[in-house]
C-alpha cells in the first residue's frame, strides 16, 4: 500500500499500574520531555493491580503541557452509555487544550468484562455496537447542530439527550482492530487504525490497509483521511523497517510499548531521528 502522506509522530504506551501509583505519571513527564507527541495507556478496569485508565489521563493531562493523552484503547463494554463518555472525552479535551484523542475497542477479556457488570457481546454484536457508539459519540460533540440527540439503534438508544460541549478540537476516534470486520468499520466511520504488531499476522499490514481503503471508498470517503497507527515492542524493528512501514503500508504514528526509561531514552535519541531520516529521504 502507499504511504498516505502523514506527518510522522511517535508516542509511548505506558502500563497503568498501580503501585506506586505515580511511575505512570513520571513516565509520561518524561515522554513529554523526550520529544513524544503522545502518551497512551491500556485500559482494563477490572483490574486491580491497574489504575482507572480514565482518571489517569486526567491525572497525566494535568501534570503536562504538551503532550496529547489517548487510550490505548478504551474497553467500551465498561465505558458506558456512549453519551456519557463523549462528554468526558470533551470535557478533557477542553481542560487540556486539545491534546485529547479516543482510542476504542469493541471489547475483550469477556469473563472478566461480564463479572465486572459489563454485557457480554459476541464478536459481530461488538463491532455493531461500537458502530452505533461511534455515531453516539460524534452526535454528542455537534453542539452546533440545531436539536437534541436521538438514535434508536440495536444497542444504544438516546432519545432527546442535550448535545455538547464540543471539544477543544476535533477528537480523532481510533480503532484498535485486527479483523475484518473491525477493520471495515475503521474505513466507514473511525479516524485511525490501531493495530499491535506483536499479535498482527504475517502481511497484516497491508491486508488490513486494503479492507480499510475498500469500506472508506465505499463509504464515499478519501482512504488518506484515516491515519494508520502501530503500537511496537522495544528491539522489535529496526528504524530502517519502521521506515518501511511508513513508505510502504501508511503507518505515521509508532507507539513504544516500555516502562523502562532507558528504554524510552535511546528510543527517542537514536531510533526516532534514523526514522525520520529514512522516511525523508524515502518521500523526495
Amino acid at each position: 500500500m502507499p504511504d498516505y502522506g502523514h506527518p510522522l509522530r511517535f508516542a509511548t504506551f505506558i502500563s497503568p499500574a498501580n503501585s506506586p501509583a505515580r511511575r505512570p505519571v513520571e513516565l509520561a513527564q518524561h515522554s513529554e520531555r523526550l520529544g513524544f507527541d503522545f502518551v497512551t495507556f491500556q485500559d482494563h478496569p477490572y483490574q486491580s493491580s491497574f489504575l482507572d485508565t480514565w482518571t489517569l489521563l486526567s491525572w497525566v493531562a494535568a501534570r503536562t503541557e504538551r503532550i496529547g493523552v489517548s487510550a490505548n484503547v478504551l474497553n467500551l463494554p465498561l465505558r458506558q452509555p456512549p453519551a456519557v463518555l463523549a462528554r468526558a472525552a470533551a470535557s478533557l479535551d477542553l481542560l487540556s487544550g486539545g491534546r485529547t484523542s479516543l482510542g476504542i475497542g469493541a471489547g475483550f477479556y469477556w469473563d472478566a468484562v461480564q463479572a465486572a457488570g459489563g454485557r457480554r457481546l459476541t464478536p459481530l454484536q461488538g463491532v455493531a455496537a461500537l458502530g452505533e457508539a461511534i455515531d453516539v459519540i460524534r452526535g454528542i460533540w455537534d453542539a452546533d447542530v440545531p436539536g437534541t440527540l436521538n438514535a434508536d439503534g440495536e444497542f444504544y438508544k438516546v432519545h432527546g439527550a442535550e448535545r455538547g460541549p464540543a471539544p477543544a478540537h476535533e477528537i480523532p476516534i481510533w480503532l484498535g482492530a485486527h479483523k475484518p470486520r473491525m477493520q471495515d468499520l475503521v474505513g466507514r466511520k473511525a479516524d485511525g487504525w490501531l493495530p499491535s504488531l506483536p499479535v498482527m499476522e504475517p502481511g497484516g499490514l497491508p491486508k488490513g490497509n486494503a479492507i480499510i481503503d475498500d469500506a472508506a471508498r465505499a463509504a464515499g470517503r478519501d482512504p488518506r483521511e484515516i491515519t494508520r497507527l502501530l503500537n511496537i515492542f522495544p528491539d522489535q524493528q529496526t528504524p530502517e523497517a519502521l521506515a518501511q512501514m511508513t513508505l510502504q503500508d501508511g503507518v505515521s504514528i509508532f507507539i513504544l510499548a516500555s516502562d523502562d526509561l532507558d528504554v524510552l531514552e535511546r528510543f527517542a535519541a537514536e531510533s526516532i531521528p534514523a526514522v525520520r531520516e529514512h522516511v525523508a529521504r524515502g518521500r523526495k
